[in-house]
């Protein structure tokens, strides 16, 4: 009898191991796959700034530079499997708790569904492009006005953006806020790196996280103005929105910053591909 439990327990930590390797390696793969957008969209944006405009400083502009590139192809699939990973981390922490003392609450869990959602929205949209569909192929700008639009159609649909647009800028003050306060650090496995490795990800994090940041609460606050004008062409996308930075007082120069902010956070999730606690 003894026997028998034993080897059922022994057989069930070993299942939890497997699962416990497959989805680290999932969350380290999503990890890499989002750090390449951002440094792509952020290295796009410089160009932007500088008065080089050819590819949309976006998603789809990022997927078409690596389609350009020798191997593109095979990129833009190990691309879309990377965030195929971080979609099935995002459910496994909805399903079993993240990492950290409150992982398993609530309001955690709903969050990770949320992120899961999202991924597997982006990992299609990859998959599409790289299979030719060209699913992936749309400007972050069209996507935001034709989903506003179809928004504003429906009863209390500017209600409906309005609050979409004041969550993305709440997101986004929280994105910044935490990345200003390194709360990133309580994830991480500090222990394992040198004092110099921990100062250049502390560069990488509150950087790259503060300009992502700002990049949400002005997106989200052009959907609370397309809500408010009830005009759907006022809502915009990564790209109109990295660009508005270039229109004001401070010039393309904010614009610049801002695009380094990003290569930055591209830099960070590539860091926390390596430490993160998973």
């Amino acid at each position: 009898m003894k026997t028998s439990v034993t080897a059922r327990s022994g057989r069930l930590k070993a299942r939890r191991a497997a699962n416990g390797s497959v989805t680290e390696g999932a969350a380290r793969a999503g990890l890499t796959a989002r750090g390449v957008i951002y440094l792509l969209v952020g290295v796009l944006a410089l160009r932007v700034a500088f008065g080089d405009g050819k590819h949309q400083a976006d998603r789809s502009g990022a997927l078409a530079t690596i389609a350009d590139e020798p191997f593109g192809s095979v990129l833009l699939w190990a691309l879309g499997i990377g965030l195929v990973g971080m979609a099935v981390w995002r459910l496994s922490e909805a399903v079993f708790g993240s990492a950290g003392a409150d992982g398993r609450k609530a309001g955690k869990r709903l969050m990770a569904v949320v992120r899961c959602v999202f991924y597997v929205t982006v990992a299609w949209s990859v998959l599409a492009f790289a299979a030719g569909s060209g699913g992936g192929g749309r400007s972050s700008d069209e996507q935001s006005r034709d989903l506003t639009a179809r928004a504003l159609d429906v009863p209390a649909g500017q209600w409906l953006v309005g609050a979409a647009g004041a969550g993305v800028v709440i997101a986004g003050v929280v994105i910044a806020v935490q990345a200003v306060r390194r709360s990133y650090r309580d994830k991480m496995k500090l222990g394992q790196m040198s004092p110099r490795v921990r100062r250049l990800v502390d560069v990488t994090g509150v950087g790259g996280g503060a300009a992502r940041g700002l990049v949400f609460v002005v997106a989200g606050g052009f959907a609370v103005r397309a809500a408010v004008d009830a005009r759907p062409e006022r809502a915009k996308g990564l790209d109109d929105t990295l660009r508005s930075f270039a229109g004001t007082p401070a010039g393309p120069w904010l614009l610049a910053l801002v695009a380094a902010g990003l290569v930055l956070f591209g830099l960070f999730s590539f860091a926390l591909a390596r430490w993160r606690r998973v």
